[in-house]
């Protein structure tokens, strides 16, 4: 079997280890698990009849959302293909990106279609199967989102799998790269991490959208339906229930499972990036046939560890069960239990792939690279700095710990003070999430050797975002888990099951809750991480660009002086402006240093002529303005060119090709500026090759440093761009939600009026508990659910497109007026901003929503009860219970000893609701759509380096930046 997968995987144009076929068999095999949990789950009961009407209602209406979302979606990309295409047509992006980047959009796509159809099917099943008993509900529950983590871990890992064969095996063919296999490699690298704005701009889209929509209809029951009308949250006659629903499903089910497979993506497309760069650059003083072995090994390594984590997940999965009546607790080590074995697996298979992969190179290759144990310790770092802001995230939300239970104490003054409560809880939350992440970058960074080469190190915290992803397929079912449960009881409580049945279910509700939280903390950690591992990669891309495009610019020039009749007889430089140099170096015919290479294994060297760039860096050679002005003065003139091996500098002459002045690593190239026949006037200046420049060379040729007013503006832009999102998100869930409240509203009051006209009593109607479920009045009838969902599709749709266009703009924009600098700033203040104000709005989010379920889960408290009983007045936080005896007491003098002090339709309960509602659109529309953002950001700037580079420094340059 080894020697059949390695026939295979050679037969190619680079080598294949044969594990990398751990790959696409897991991924496969996620798609088969997801398939058979998926028929597990409806072999189950859907329940009774109303139960089957209530969960139809609810499936229609999220279809019908998806279904205009894609639509709308559908249309951003044929712009998007088209602007591909223009680029293309300019020779600014390989061709390839207009197949890969509708694939990548697709692959989500269907990811978040195939959960929200499992999730749609799977509610009502758990609120039957909680009939049974309590196991059997989370059983259902929990395996209809591992069908939305399986799906999303699946498409992912077969799409990057199978384009990293194609290109490594036939990119030649296929038009990558210039013949060289660090060139081809590259390019390969810049054409997958360009697939990737795919899946950023329809995730972008799945959870602004879906955020908006859930958050107008949750802000609209829960204001007019609980607050205004008294009626509880999932009663069948709050007009805006069944919408509500459908939100809990486009934006928790297919917004977060959008969110993570775009996550997952993308760190492995940066690792991959970031080892190929690593391997060369530590490896260039051996062959090229190692270096190639090497880095294809490097970029191999993300990808079969993302394979394994599959592995892992699935058999997680089967961990999660619970016993009749188990507690909160209880439940949450189930679920903690799953992710744990499936954790254990990936800390094994950290070390098993580097050492499959990296300890079996030839010894002169494992010489120069990081031990391979070290690499399973960076992978390590990031898998334990996920778990721990998970944990950090559970604490900080969840109403089992100190920080929620402070806000719910607050209650008893009013909205005011529970809102004031919940933003210090969520600002104070930012520090564990924010040093988890710096310890696993410098940690990951140092393993893998960053103190002795940068790249190495950036490698490092590349796989470590890969560790913290790599159980995705059971930390996505935890999370997509939530919905469906708080589905199970909204059905639950619209058909009025037997309370056993609604106990289970908010049982299984409130875990979720936290499980969601925590799932949106993850999702946030590995943002940044993988942010972080995309930033260096964008620097990558632009480094193959500068040589793409240098490489062109000399044979352009080469072929004006023939067409001039002006032979280059001789190595020559030509000055194109703007710091760039063309290279040309003749040597009799033209051929490919892949032909070369070739030619001289087989004995038979060949001559070539070789094109190519070079990059003036060092700014300092110039003592007088005058001398750098020189050299603009002769842009355009064939200028003669010197090579110096080790700082020995001698003439070039015939001996001296192409391939050696890619091949060298400690390689100069001077210029002899002549401008006049004299002597004196001359002025030599050192440049660096474009095909070897490395990171840091890229960052000194822009002046990437903090003194660059280009990169200052990026950073400011950056930050305002978050705050600008954050702002533009908040205000369409509060224009949504304000005609959601209008429609309800409208349709209360038709009720009203249909009631008296049946001839309801007064005192009935004055009581929304006593009202019946449905009422026709003047030919319509109420509560009309489906024009309260049309709402809030209407309202999404048409709100989301903006935020979304936003973060594409920006980035290409920064590129032509502030030049590559300006877009670094860009990316970092993005990044830094966007992580905290995530971490930020997500806890405070989820510590308001769960201070409000833990007033519900008091039950209904009355004065004269709180008054008498002692074990009434016990369920109340110790610290408040004098105030509250204060006002029942009061209460009973006004005669309304029958009014609710504490827990459900209590004043504080009100008070929650409020700090619930504001929170809503922190914790499942701003604070989640960062991520995407922060990610969609370094998407965008690697599409767009080509304009970026060779038209930035032009327009900045005439704007005097």
């Amino acid at each position: 079997m080894y020697s059949i997968t390695t026939t295979i995987l050679n037969a190619g144009q680079f080598d294949l280890h044969p594990l990398y076929s751990v790959a696409p068999i897991a991924g496969v095999i996620a798609l088969l698990t997801a398939f058979i949990l998926y028929k597990g789950v409806m072999k189950n009961t859907e329940g009774d009849e109303n139960m089957v009407r209530i969960a139809e209602a609810v499936r229609q209406g999220a279809m019908a959302y998806l279904k205009r979302q894609y639509k709308i979606v559908a249309i951003v990309f044929v712009f998007l293909i088209g602007f591909l295409a223009l680029l293309g047509w300019a020779d600014l992006e390989p061709y390839w990106a207009m197949a890969g980047v509708p694939v990548a959009g697709l692959l989500s796509a269907v990811c978040g279609w195939f959960g929200m159809k499992t999730a749609t099917n799977a509610s009502a099943r758990t609120a039957a199967a909680c009939r049974t008993s309590l196991n059997d509900g989370l059983r259902i529950a929990f395996r209809s989102g591992a069908v939305m983590g399986l799906t999303c871990v699946g498409f992912a890992l077969l799409d990057v799998s199978f384009w990293f064969f194609l290109f490594s095996q036939f990119g030649e063919a296929l038009g990558l790269g210039e013949g060289t296999p660090r060139s081809l490699l590259n390019e390969m690298v810049a054409v997958l991490i360009s697939f990737k704005m795919g899946a950023s701009l329809q995730a972008l889209f799945a959870r602004v959208g879906g955020g908006i929509f859930t958050k107008a209809a949750d802000v609209g029951a829960d204001l007019v339906g609980k607050v205004e009308a008294g009626i509880p949250e999932d009663d069948a006659r709050n007009p805006a229930v069944i919408a509500d629903n459908v939100g809990d499903n486009v934006g928790d089910v297919a917004g977060m499972g959008a969110d993570l497979y775009e996550s997952y993506y993308s760190s492995i497309i940066a690792a991959i990036g970031l080892g190929i760069a690593a391997a060369f650059a530590v490896l260039g003083a051996l062959s090229i046939d190692l270096q190639t072995e090497a880095a294809m090994r490097m970029a191999t390594m993300p990808i079969v560890l993302a394979g394994l984590g599959i592995f892992a997940s699935i058999v997680g999965v089967f961990f999660v069960r619970a016993k009749e009546n188990a507690s909160f607790q209880q439940l949450l080590h189930s679920l903690h239990l799953g992710v744990y074995v499936a954790s254990i697996g990936v800390v094994v298979a950290a070390f098993a792939v580097p050492y499959f992969l990296l300890g079996t190179l030839p010894e002169e290759a494992t010489a120069a690279l990081p031990a391979w144990w070290r690499f399973g310790l960076a992978i390590i770092a990031g898998l334990a700095s996920g778990l721990v802001i998970a944990q950090w995230t559970e604490y900080c939300t969840s109403y089992e710990h100190k920080p929620t239970k402070r806000i719910a104490a607050q209650a008893i003054t009013g909205p005011a003070t529970v809102m004031i409560s919940g933003l210090a809880e969520g600002m104070r939350s930012t520090w564990a999430c924010l040093l988890a992440v710096v310890v696993a970058i410098l940690l990951a960074y140092g393993l893998a050797g960053g103190n002795e080469n940068f790249l190495l190190g950036l490698f490092g915290v590349g796989i470590a975002a890969v560790g913290m992803l790599s159980t995705l397929g059971i930390t996505l079912a935890t999370d997509a888990y939530g919905p469906i449960a708080d589905n199970a009881g909204g059905n639950a409580e619209m058909t009025g099951q037997d309370p056993v049945v609604r106990e289970r279910t908010d049982m299984l509700d409130s875990l979720g809750n936290t499980t969601a939280a925590t799932g949106k903390g993850f999702a946030i950690g590995s943002a940044a991480l993988t942010a972080l591992a995309l930033l260096a990669a964008y620097v990558q891309v632009v480094q193959t660009q500068i040589e793409k495009q240098t490489r062109a610019d000399a044979q352009e020039y080469a072929q004006v002086f023939e067409d001039r009749g002006e032979a280059i007889d001789g190595p020559t430089a030509i000055y194109t402006g703007y710091g760039r140099f063309a290279i040309v170096i003749p040597e009799g015919r033209d051929a490919t240093p892949r032909e070369i290479e070739e030619a001289t294994k087989a004995g038979e060297p060949i001559d070539e002529t070789f094109y190519n760039g070079a990059l003036l860096i060092d700014e300092r050679q110039f003592a007088t303005t005058e001398q750098r002005e020189a050299l603009e003065g002769v842009r355009g003139e064939p200028l003669p060119l010197y090579i110096g091996f080790h700082d020995l500098m001698s003439p070039l002459d015939a001996r001296v090709t192409g391939k050696e002045l890619v091949a060298n690593l400690d390689l100069d190239i001077e210029v002899d500026l002549t401008p006049d026949d004299k002597t004196d006037a001359k002025q030599t200046v050192r440049v660096v090759s474009a095909a070897r420049s490395s990171l840091s060379d890229v960052l000194d040729f822009y002046g990437v440093t903090l003194t660059n007013p280009s990169l200052l503006g990026g950073l400011f832009i950056g930050v305002m761009l978050t705050f600008l999102f954050c702002a533009m998100t908040m205000d369409a869930v509060g224009r949504a939600a304000n005609i959601m409240m209008i429609e309800c509203r409208r349709q209360f009051a038709k009720m009203r009026e249909g009631f008296r006209s049946n001839g309801v009593p007064e005192e009935d109607i004055a009581d929304p508990e006593k009202w019946p479920m449905q009422v026709d009045y003047e030919g319509e009838n109420y509560p009309n659910y489906p024009r309260c969902v049309d709402i809030a599709t209407g309202g999404a749709l048409k709100e989301m497109v903006v935020p979304s266009l936003l973060a594409v703009l920006i980035p290409v924009l920064c590129g032509l007026f502030l030049s590559v600098s300006g877009v670094m700033g860009v990316l970092a203040g993005g990044l830094i901003t966007g992580f905290a104000m995530a971490v930020f709005m997500a806890n405070s989010g989820g510590a308001w929503d769960n201070a409000k379920k833990l007033l519900e889960s008091y039950g209904r408290i009355t004065a004269d009860e709180f008054v008498s009983n002692e074990s009434a007045r016990a369920k109340a936080p110790e610290e408040i219970r004098d105030q509250l005896l204060i006002r029942a007491k009061q209460m009973q003098a006004e005669g309304q000893g029958q009014g609710y002090i504490y827990g459900k339709g209590s004043e504080d309960h009100k008070a929650t609701v409020v700090g619930d509602t504001v929170g809503d659109p922190f914790k499942d529309t701003s604070g989640p759509s960062l991520n995407i953002l922060i990610k969609l950001l370094s998407s965008v700037a690697v599409v767009a380096s080509g304009l970026t580079v060779k038209f930035g420094p032009v327009i900045s340059s005439f704007l005097g930046i």
